[in-house]
Formats: C-alpha cells, sequence, structure tokens
C-alpha cells in the first residue's frame, strides 16, 4: 500500500477502480546475473519539494522478480500465443524427487500480479509458514475477454471490445496448459487458482462451472456485478447438484466494492447448500481496498490455506 496520501478521484474513475482493479504497475528491473533486484529507493529531500516529486519518493518501491522460467505456448484454442511465468520454490533442483502443489494465477505477467504474489510465496516458504509449491502464471492479452462469461447485460458489454470469453480461457487452462506444466514441473497432481477482480470472478465462475478442475479456488474481491450477479443468484442450486463435492474454496470482499450484498448472498448459499466435503471460507475485508486486498490479504491466506 502507498504510505503516502492518495491522489483524489473522480466518481467515474473510483468506479472503475473498484471494478475493474487499477491496471498494472510499472516494474523497474536491474539485472544481476541469474536473478535481479529493485532499483534503489528515491531519497527524500531535506526541503520540501514540489508535490509531484513528494508523490514520486512515497511511491512503492518497484517488485523484485525472482528467478523464474518463462516460456510460449501457442494455443489453438485462444487462437494466439500466450506467455506463462513459472516459479519453482526453493530446493526445487536440488530435490529431484519431490513433488509439488500447482497454483495457477490469471494475471500472472511480469508487470502484473506474478511478482508480489511469488515474493510472498518465496518468503513464507523459507520461513516454514507454507508448503512449497509451484507458481504458474498466465500473462494477459485480452483480459475482459477471458475473465468473462456471456452477459445479458448491455452495459457489461461496454467494458471491452470482446467479453465472455471464459469458458475458452478456461479450456487453454485445462486441456493446453495443464498438460503442458505436468510434463515439463513436478506436480504432485493437487491444484490450485488464485485471481482479483474479474479474476475473482473467473476464479467463481470456475468453482460452479468446473468444480473439479482445481483443488483450491481463491478468489480476492471477485466481480459478482457481472450479468446482474447471476453467479450469486445461480450458486444454491449448483451447489445442490454436487452433493459429493470436495476441495477449498475461499473468497474475501473488499471494504468499497460495487456489488450491494453479493458476498453476503453467496455467503448464505454456501451456509445453505454447501456440500459437506467442500470447506469454504468467507472473510469480508472492510479494512482493504479493491485496489490494496489482493497485496493486503493473500500472504496470509496463503499461510491459512497451505500450512507447512
Amino acid at each position: 500500500m502507498n504510505p503516502g496520501k492518495p491522489p483524489k478521484l473522480n466518481a467515474q474513475s473510483a468506479q472503475a477502480i473498484a471494478r475493474f482493479g487499477v491496471g498494472l504497475f510499472p516494474v523497474a528491473l536491474v539485472i544481476l546475473g541469474a536473478g535481479c533486484r529493485s532499483a534503489p529507493a528515491a531519497v527524500l529531500p531535506s526541503t520540501a519539494p514540489p508535490v509531484a516529486a513528494t508523490q514520486t519518493a512515497l511511491a512503492p518501491a518497484p517488485d523484485v522478480v525472482l528467478p523464474h522460467q518463462t516460456f510460449t505456448i501457442a494455443s489453438k484454442m485462444l487462437g494466439e500465443s500466450r506467455v506463462i511465468n513459472v516459479y519453482t520454490p526453493p530446493g526445487y533442483d536440488e530435490a529431484a524427487g519431490a513433488r509439488y502443489p500447482v497454483l495457477y494465477m490469471p494475471d500472472g505477467g511480469v508487470g502484473e500480479d506474478f511478482p508480489h504474489v511469488t515474493a510472498d510465496i518465496d518468503t513464507a516458504i523459507r520461513a516454514g509458514e507454507m508448503r512449497p509449491m509451484i507458481v504458474v502464471g498466465i500473462e494477459n492479452t485480452e483480459r475482459r475477454r477471458d475473465m468473462t462469461g456471456p452477459t445479458r447485460v448491455k452495459s457489461d458489454k461496454k467494458i471491452a471490445v470482446r467479453v465472455g470469453g471464459s469458458a475458452n480461457f478456461r479450456a487453454f487452462i485445462r486441456d493446453e496448459l495443464m498438460p503442458m506444466i505436468g510434463q515439463s514441473f513436478r506436480g504432485n497432481g493437487q491444484t490450485a487458482i488464485v485471481g482479483e477482480s474479474l479474476a475473482g470472478l473467473f476464479v467463481l465462475e470456475t468453482f460452479f462451472e468446473e468444480p473439479r478442475l482445481f483443488d483450491t479456488c481463491i478468489a480476492l474481491s471477485p466481480s459478482l456485478w457481472w450479468n446482474d450477479q447471476a453467479l450469486v443468484h445461480g450458486a444454491a442450486e449448483r451447489l445442490k447438484s454436487q452433493p459429493g463435492l470436495t476441495g477449498t474454496l475461499y473468497f474475501a470482499t473488499a471494504g468499497d466494492d460495487d456489488i450491494g450484498d453479493a458476498g453476503k448472498a453467496l455467503e448464505a448459499a454456501l451456509q445453505a447448500a454447501a456440500p459437506k466435503g467442500l470447506t469454504w471460507y468467507y472473510e469480508p475485508r472492510p479494512d482493504l481496498l479493491h485496489s490494496t486486498i489482493y497485496r493486503g490479504a493473500s500472504p496470509e491466506v496463503f499461510r491459512k490455506l497451505f500450512p507447512r
């Protein structure tokens, strides 16, 4: 979180951030051999600088990008090439026979959420606070196409040139990406997925559409407003149709989410209809904003769901 005072936003800008997130943060790197580190922090001057300089000096330090592998997969399902980033845990190369859970993440580009998620996980693993795991980041091309399902709401269709492509994106993960990761890295068969905002919507939609695709689903500040909250309205019936479902579902809402009581409504559906074998958590986070919940909540969530 930026410790400086945030700039004021007009109503339209604030609503856009609450719905879609704040966009991509620039990443500045200095390459050092096989790894990299962040550029040195700015030094505050002794005299009061202009306002713009003050905001720059107080800006968050760029994320450190941990060593990882990057490759491109030509997707027939999506009709395009996708960049994939893969983090392996400490000791992966030395422990040749060890196998690990695999966490998949949309918004997984080096200029997106991959750096801070892998840094949080790496820190927790080294501290002995969570189990080692592989992280697979999927870099965006058309984010609002991939993260959204069909909608009847006209205003939804105006957020991008193309929307409603979540089924194809899910098929890409299931039929193209996951087999490639299984062949190239030592997974143990346990899978998870994490996403925030529209990516959180995709995580929840995936949970309801293909509940056995991932063992653990994590949705932070999901965009439950999509398609007039259709996902929430149909949750109870979908849960009742899966009496033998197991696994873990976690979702959290932020203090400024523009979704009304959708979080509480989804919680009520889970209370009424969740199968006995499903472990689920709902955590309202009024202390966090839509723009800060990923970084603010995920370190604790990872430790909670993947304990050592």
